[in-house]
């Protein structure tokens, strides 16, 4: 099978996953009194995003169970006991908590623009759009205690849950603090990426299999495939950020660099003798132009440090596929191998 041929069965798995889980997310968070609260709070859904973590949680039921792709009701899914679990809820409770990330976190960075249109706190108000955040991180939490899994099952994905969001936290912690540092190790930022990005993948695809019974080694394999998938997808978000035109990233490329945030790039560059520092001269995206992105990007690919980032992301995407050998072959499986490698290709 050609990488095309893969990459458009993996198109298609997405696009008929989005679909549901937008309608899935109809349902269950709908425009309620107070109605600006709740508009706020639909608003970053609606301005598009592939459902990517859905679609790895959809798929990875499929594969413990050994169901072939779009073959059962994600609403009434059946259990390894027998009993049904509604697993479109657990994806919509994913799918919420990061949709609260990302309102935070453009509150944080001071970010105006999210997937091509204002960002919350921008098209409503700061306030607005923190209680926004902390309504969908609650109705996350109410909808994994609707599933209906076995109480240990549902209890457990419960946990995961708040773990997750916790080192999501931590995470983001960590980069925060890496604006001040000049010495950060290439360990520490991967372990960053781990707890901001990396995590909420590895729940999204271990939650499945724990709300479905699946023992404890399968659960484990699904998490590390989560992770380094997860890791690998946010270090070529890096290199995307800065070789992919504004228009399609949704924000200004080159935002990273100009907010001095490092990524595996920059560490690299240093490494490297690169004046990372120098590289922009300007204070906000805004306010950077195309010639000197480009100019920076091509001081970058001098260095081998956007090459050395794309080996990085292809090597644990390779590691990430390996997991997955202790599921039952089915073509679910093979697609969450085939995710994995579109995640690190045209995952923005």
């Amino acid at each position: 099978m050609t990488s095309e041929t893969k990459e458009a069965r993996v198109l298609d798995a997405i696009r008929e996953r989005r679909e549901l889980v937008n309608a899935a997310i109809d349902e269950e968070l709908p425009i309620q009194h107070p109605e600006r609260l709740y508009e706020a709070t639909r608003y970053i859904l609606e301005a598009g995003g592939k459902r990517l973590r859905p679609t790895v949680a959809t798929l990875a039921a499929e594969a413990v169970t050994g169901t072939e792709p779009m073959g059962v009701d994600f609403r009434e899914f059946a259990a390894l006991d027998g009993t049904e679990v509604d697993v479109m809820r657990a994806a919509v409770a994913i799918e919420v908590i990061q949709s609260f990330t990302l309102i935070h976190d453009d509150i944080m960075d001071e970010d105006e623009l999210r997937r091509g249109v204002p960002a919350v706190h921008e098209r409503y108000d700061t306030s607005t759009a923190i209680l926004a955040g902390d309504t969908l991180y609650s109705k996350a939490f109410e909808f994994m205690t609707e599933t209906g899994a076995a109480p240990a099952n549902g209890l457990e994905a419960m946990r995961m849950l708040a773990s997750t969001c916790t080192e999501i936290c931590e995470g983001q912690a960590l980069d925060v603090s890496f604006e001040s540092r000049d010495d950060i190790l290439p360990e520490e930022y991967l372990e960053m990426v781990e707890l901001k990005t990396a995590v909420l993948y590895g729940a999204s695809a271990a939650t499945p299999g724990i709300l479905l019974g699946a023992d404890e080694e399968i659960v484990d394999a699904l998490y590390k495939y989560g992770i380094d998938s997860g890791r690998a997808f946010q270090i070529q978000d890096d290199v995307l950020d800065l070789t992919v035109p504004s228009e399609e990233l949704g924000k200004q490329r080159g935002s990273d660099l100009v907010e001095g945030k490092e990524t595996l790039i920059t560490l690299h560059a240093r490494q490297e003798g690169v004046d990372v520092d120098g590289l922009v001269d300007a204070d906000t995206p805004a306010e950077v132009t195309e010639p000197a992105i480009e100019d920076a990007v091509a001081a970058l690919e001098a260095a081998g440090s956007i090459a050395y980032a794309r080996e990085t992301a292809e090597d644990l995407t390779e590691r990430s596929k390996e997991h997955l050998e202790l599921l039952p072959e089915s073509g679910s499986r093979e697609l969450l191998e085939d995710l994995a490698d579109y995640l690190i290709v045209r995952g923005y």
